[in-house]
């Protein structure tokens, strides 16, 4: 089986893409080979006289699949399909383009479209990762994230919050990481604190690519400032019992109503004890994405 990926380049976007083609690789005993190529290399002219002799030097072989994930990479997965027509064009967003355009669209709930024969409605998007099983007792993460659209960063209650979680694990061996939208002068304000003795502090400039996903294995709990939706997905695709730390709001949208929803779902808790968070879940969106696919 070959997949053609057409990135945009986006780490973010590539995760997803990355997630789905490991999850149709565990459940096929051939091999499953996956190609990515830019948009850079797929012009749209190009494509379109492609579609007249139903090849393109781009592409090493003809694929199965051809995967998309974000706005500029719709028309090239169109267009490819029209080239490799017997390949199935899989857009993981709600597109641009009508649904029926595309095999199929793996599209997250909070984009409130409904199910159907060319939609398979997720919760969260994709990622690569699995549970391994190394969780280990009384190990916690704490993941933070920063402003955005939809949030204002709150230093005072984000310092709130880590202070509740360190006193309500006086035993516990505490992880805290930063990202790149996290202030830069809140890691000298966070060490003015007593309570950050008991923290092992890793600023993201010193953490390798892939290091938050090793943490979520060994971690038994995690929490997670809500602004960053797709790290609570990957906690809780990790097997970990998940927390979310509430910043400021600067609006409602379907991405705040859908971190309402999960917390309501008891997918997840706001609170800062680990006794008080939900159990982990059997969370396998890409596992039953794949499957979908496969049995079609």
């Amino acid at each position: 089986m070959h997949i053609v990926y057409v990135s945009d380049g986006k780490a973010g976007h590539r995760s997803q893409a990355i997630g789905l083609y490991q999850a149709m690789q565990r459940q096929r005993i051939e091999a499953v080979n996956f190609e990515e190529i830019l948009i850079d290399q797929l012009p749209i002219f190009s494509l379109l006289c492609a579609t007249f002799k139903h090849s393109t030097s781009a592409v090493s072989q003809p694929p199965d699949y051809i995967f998309g994930v974000g706005s500029h990479t719709q028309a090239r997965v169109l267009l490819l399909g029209k080239v490799y027509p017997q390949a199935k064009t899989v857009i993981m967003m709600k597109p641009n383009f009508p649904f029926t355009w595309f095999n199929y669209a793996v599209i997250p709930e909070h984009d409130d479209v409904e199910a159907s024969a060319h939609v398979i409605t997720t919760k969260g998007a994709l990622n690569p990762i699995v549970n391994e099983q190394r969780h280990q007792k009384n190990r916690i993460l704490i993941a933070l994230g920063g402003a955005s659209k939809r949030h204002q960063w709150n230093e005072e209650k984000v310092l709130a919050s880590i202070d509740e979680i360190v006193k309500n694990h006086p035993q516990a061996n505490i992880i805290l990481t930063t990202s790149r939208r996290t202030p830069q002068e809140f890691l000298a304000h966070l060490h003015e604190k007593l309570f950050a003795s008991h923290l092992h502090i890793f600023p993201v400039e010193q953490t390798p690519q892939g290091w938050i996903f090793e943490e979520m294995q060994k971690a038994e709990a995690v929490w997670v400032t809500e602004d960053s939706v797709s790290m609570i997905f990957e906690a809780l695709t990790a097997g970990c019992k998940v927390g979310v730390m509430k910043i400021d709001r600067l609006k409602s949208d379907r991405i705040t109503q859908s971190i309402d929803q999960i917390i309501q779902s008891n997918l997840v808790s706001d609170h800062t004890s680990i006794e008080m968070l939900v159990e982990p879940h059997a969370f396998k969106e890409a596992e039953r994405v794949a499957t979908y696919l496969l049995t079609q």
